[in-house]
């Protein structure tokens, strides 16, 4: 299945491109020149949370932002699981296919797990990482094993195919306020149907079901990753990835880390503070 939606090129002014990878047809963005970032997103968005954090530095890096298969633009194909092992695997395929070397990975949300998974065994080609409210371990806080078990049911994983919960309920309710109705509508039209929306069924019980993955990460990060320069650009606001809950963690994790707190920012930091996150870049990785 393809998306036929079609970006407003005065919200998302970039070229789109498109990769086969060996599980169907990825999108992503490539603008700019320079040092090179990668962005992953988290859910349920879409390279377009990265808009406005690219266009103020693609003058200075090159900028490269994926669409996962089952998001944004990219396809929906039959057989993929949509796992983030998954996920992962396909990154790892773009990277090597652009080949990309000495860049910065920037990951949010599950794009970090995503983002670190696929640049573990291409550690030698890593410059940095930029990590914003995400986790690369399995989730212990009780208000989300609740919603991941709640996620998991049959009434919750038909709202999320019916009804587009994670975008509606879930993004919407964050952002719903700040975001004009076109960019609502890039939102909510890349994933235009039931069919559509499976990969975000998947991914919602992910949250228990990448445990083993999330587990290994765990261990895989600090041993292969740690020396790495490292930046958090976290939402402080967020009631998800909570900052006293997780930014300590990660302090701990790398030797070589900066934080840059966003006070007023919830979980869709790039959304809330793209300056200040493209700043904190700039600043960061020169």
């Amino acid at each position: 299945m393809l998306i036929d939606f079609v970006p407003d090129k005065n919200l998302y002014p970039f070229e789109s491109r498109w990769f086969d990878s060996s599980a169907g047809r990825v999108h992503y963005i490539d603008e700019g020149s320079g040092p090179t970032i990668l962005f992953c997103h988290g859910v349920p968005a879409w390279s377009f949370l990265y808009r406005h954090v690219i266009a103020e530095l693609r003058t200075r890096y090159r900028c490269v932002a994926v669409d996962y298969l089952g998001f944004g633009l990219s396809e929906r194909p039959e057989g993929f699981g949509y796992t983030v092992a998954e996920h992962t695997g396909i990154l790892g395929e773009l990277i090597d296919h652009l080949g990309l070397d000495d860049y910065v990975l920037m990951g949010h949300d599950w794009g970090g797990p995503i983002g670190l998974g696929a640049s573990i065994p291409r550690a030698d080609r890593l410059r940095g990482i930029v990590l914003g409210n995400t986790i690369f371990w399995p989730i212990e806080a009780m208000a989300n094993r609740v919603f991941a078990q709640a996620i998991r049911t049959g009434p919750m994983q038909r709202r999320v195919l019916e009804q587009n919960f994670l975008v509606e309920r879930v993004l919407l309710s964050e952002l719903g306020k700040t975001l004009s109705p076109a960019e609502i509508d890039h939102y909510r039209l890349v994933q235009p149907s039931p069919q559509a929306r499976k990969g975000l069924a998947v991914i919602a019980k992910q949250i228990v079901d990448a445990r083993p993955l999330m587990t290994q990460l765990a261990r895989d990060v600090p041993a292969v990753l740690a020396d790495k320069p490292t930046l958090l650009v976290w939402g402080m606001r967020d009631m998800v990835y909570r900052p006293k809950a997780h930014i300590p963690r990660m302090v701990s994790t790398f030797t070589d880390v900066e934080v840059v707190e966003l006070p007023q920012a919830r979980q869709f930091i790039q959304e809330h503070a793209p300056v200040e996150i493209a700043e904190a870049i700039a600043k960061r990785f020169p």
